[in-house]
């Protein structure tokens, strides 16, 4: 049975679709990249996959013993959401929220798996700095550590080397490569057609035309080859 399942879904804010018919279907262990145009709503797919707007028309399902509060996720960051003034241990702990039901107090176990998702993404001996003195590159480094204290399956992550240097930006891909061979499902929205082509087992294009399948079938495929060479087409013109 499919982790997350989308069955001809309209997307929009009340009744204004920005896309229509939707479907695809995410398997665990999959690593599927949202690309397509500006606008064309690939924030707005994954704020309905997260339950935080609802989707005009269809279904959103989930599988394989997998919970809506069980999703960990990572958005795009604000300018006010970076200097926010915690220390990273306590952003990391705020993503056991979803597990702690009526609870008001983090436990020991909720303080272990903070520690481990520190560790593991190599942050943990800078728990007691301020978030909002970290580089680009470790902040997302601790956003991550947070979303994983929310999951031990599925990621949503929102452009999540946005802003990053080339550096930064190829650790960032190897974290989260490394996450997907331990067994986690990566959905994640990439502007950069080049590395989802490179790390992704699948690809979902939404715009004007719709595409889901293999990296290689989308690499054969029409749609793809508009895509990617629509930044030198633009090039050419402007010159």
């Amino acid at each position: 049975m499919a982790l997350i399942s989308c069955q001809n879904v309209t997307l929009g804010y009340d009744s204004s679709a920005v896309m229509e018919n939707l479907s695809f279907e995410v398997n665990a262990g999959d690593y599927l990249c949202i690309v397509g145009e500006n606008g064309s709503g690939k924030s707005t797919l994954m704020k309905t996959l997260l339950g935080l707007i609802p989707p005009i028309s269809g279904t959103i399902g989930t599988g394989d013993g997998l919970k809506k509060n069980e999703i960990g996720y990572l958005p795009q960051q604000t300018v006010v959401q970076r200097d926010f003034p915690a220390s990273v241990n306590e952003v990391v702990l705020s993503g056991c929220q979803g597990r702690m039901g009526r609870r008001f107090f983090y436990g020991m176990e909720e303080k272990k798996l903070a520690k481990d998702n520190m560790m593991r993404m190599g942050i943990f001996e800078m728990r007691h700095r301020c978030y909002r003195e970290l580089s680009g590159g470790q902040q997302q480094r601790v956003l991550l550590a947070r979303a994983l204290c929310a999951t031990r399956k599925c990621l949503l992550l929102d452009e999540p080397v946005s802003g990053l240097d080339p550096k930064v930006t190829l650790e960032m891909y190897r974290l989260i490569q490394e996450l997907n061979e331990d067994g986690i499902t990566i959905v994640m929205i990439s502007h950069d057609v080049e590395a989802a082509l490179t790390y992704a087992s699948h690809i979902l294009h939404i715009g004007s035309e719709v595409f889901f399948g293999t990296k290689d079938e989308y690499r054969s495929s029409r749609i793809s080859r508009g895509f990617l060479n629509e930044p030198e087409r633009k090039r050419g013109e402007e010159a």
